[in-house]
């Protein structure tokens, strides 16, 4: 481990990649190694988005990228039984969930999940292997556009991630649920990244949930690569609940073909610093996007959300909503950006970020943009910071119920707005679970580990 500072932040990757190279090519695929050498030209230029970055205008992405973290290049072995010590917030939406560990797959002996319909999901470095035809034809597509840095961090640095695809026409029974697990007996650094693609007509429903199992500093830089093809539907729900230690930075790309409908739900519940970047592609006529996210925070927390929707076909339609609920001093920020191309008319686009404060000390930061080039579109934009109601409080109070219970009640149904956009009904049951329990302050930052590390 070495101190970086603000000055050294670049170098200081630039050289751990050159020094450890061959490590990393060696426990990765050669299919995403030959994406690396680009990777790191790509960072040397973009640099990181530290202080005057516009789109990071908010979060201290210097603090997060110093702390003292260990990075490694080869797997790990667990000393431990995962399914001992952890039982997920979500249990029982599949038989088998598949595990991240610090970044990597755990197999469990495995390489893949074979699922009903010819869906494959396990290991992006053995599908780079198995499915390079599949793999090939996405991997780097996506983000590979990007102009953030922090993407090319993790294509130079990336070895594995998990990878699901659902061939044409294939129907999803069950969520594929994948647990994001970082547990280490020091601070640790990982980068992974998911490839998810759903050919034609396909249906693809996937859960994320993130958790730390140690009481050490984490940081993770990962990145989403999702495909809808023509006439698909992708479900994604990412329930982030990891401890006030944590750092996450998630990027997640989604390529929407016409008469697709993709609808993504992030669940913030808990963490030190989450940043979600979210990007849109509609690339086909008819394509539907439905973005939505909650975060609840207090203590010191820290929570931004970045949507970018590119409206670059016709004849499409998007949403975005997203709430917040800030306490103590705890910060957030929301940005919003929705571009309307010149040929992409009769475009339908609609998006609203609403806030509640509990503190005079929490902050939450709200821009909302938009920038239309096309004239036959119907576009609306909106954002709202406020307190609880006081006079609807007094009416839930007049009818008997108690201070506390009224406030925790016009909470959750302000967060419940945006929970019943999630399609599966026993998992959207569960969040309302898992939000309600948190507005109380009984889900713990590791509600679910039985190693009671603090």
């Amino acid at each position: 481990m070495s101190t970086i500072t603000n000055i050294s932040l670049e170098e200081h990757f630039l050289d751990l990649y050159r020094k450890n190279s061959s490590d990393i090519a060696d426990n990765s695929a050669p299919l995403m190694n030959s994406f690396r050498e680009n990777a790191i030209a790509r960072l040397e230029e973009l640099k990181f988005p530290l202080n005057g970055n516009e789109a990071y205008k908010y979060a201290d992405i210097g603090s997060v990228f110093k702390q003292d973290l260990v990075k490694t290049f080869a797997s790990q072995k667990i000393s431990f039984n995962i399914r001992e010590i952890f039982h997920c917030d979500v249990p029982d939406l599949n038989t088998e969930p598949l595990l991240l560990v610090n970044g990597r797959f755990y197999n469990n002996g495995l390489k893949y999940k074979k699922l009903p319909g010819g869906i494959i999901a396990g290991s992006l470095l053995q599908a780079a292997n198995d499915y390079p035809e599949i793999v090939e034809k996405h991997y780097g597509r996506y983000a590979g556009e990007s102009e953030d840095g922090l993407v090319a961090l993790n294509t130079a640095f990336a070895q594995d991630g998990i990878f699901i695809y659902a061939p044409p026409g294939a129907r999803m029974e069950e969520p594929v649920q994948i647990v994001n697990i970082m547990i280490s007996e020091k601070g640790l650094m990982a980068q992974h990244r998911n490839l998810f693609v759903a050919a034609e007509g396909a249906e693809l429903n996937v859960v994320i949930c993130d958790h730390t199992l140690s009481a050490h500093s984490f940081l993770t830089n990962s990145v989403n690569e999702v495909y809808a093809g023509k006439g698909s539907q992708v479900n994604l729900t990412k329930i982030q609940n990891e401890h006030n230690g944590s750092s996450q930075i998630t990027h997640s790309y989604y390529h929407q073909e016409g008469d697709s409908n993709l609808v993504s739900n992030i669940i913030s519940l808990h963490g030190g610093f989450i940043r979600n970047n979210v990007n849109v592609k509609l690339n086909g006529e008819h394509a539907e996007n439905h973005s939505t996210g909650l975060y609840l925070s207090d203590q010191g927390q820290y929570i931004d959300n970045f949507v970018f929707i590119d409206h670059a076909s016709p004849n499409c339609f998007s949403n975005q909503l997203y709430k917040g609920v800030l306490d103590d001093t705890a910060r957030g920020a929301f940005t919003g950006r929705i571009l309307v191309r010149r040929d992409a008319q009769k475009t339908n686009a609609y998006q609203s970020n609403n806030n509640m404060l509990l503190t005079n000390n929490a902050k939450i930061y709200s821009r909302p943009q938009l920038e239309i080039y096309a004239d036959d579109v119907k576009c609306s934009h909106g954002s709202t910071v406020g307190q609880l109601d006081e006079n609807a409080l007094f009416y839930l109070r007049s009818r008997g119920i108690n201070y506390r219970e009224a406030r925790l009640m016009m909470m959750f149904a302000f967060a419940h707005d945006v929970i019943q956009n999630i399609k599966v009904m026993s998992l959207r049951n569960r969040i309302d679970d898992l939000v309600n329990k948190r507005l109380r302050g009984e889900l713990s930052r590791c509600n679910n580990c039985s190693l009671q590390c603090g």
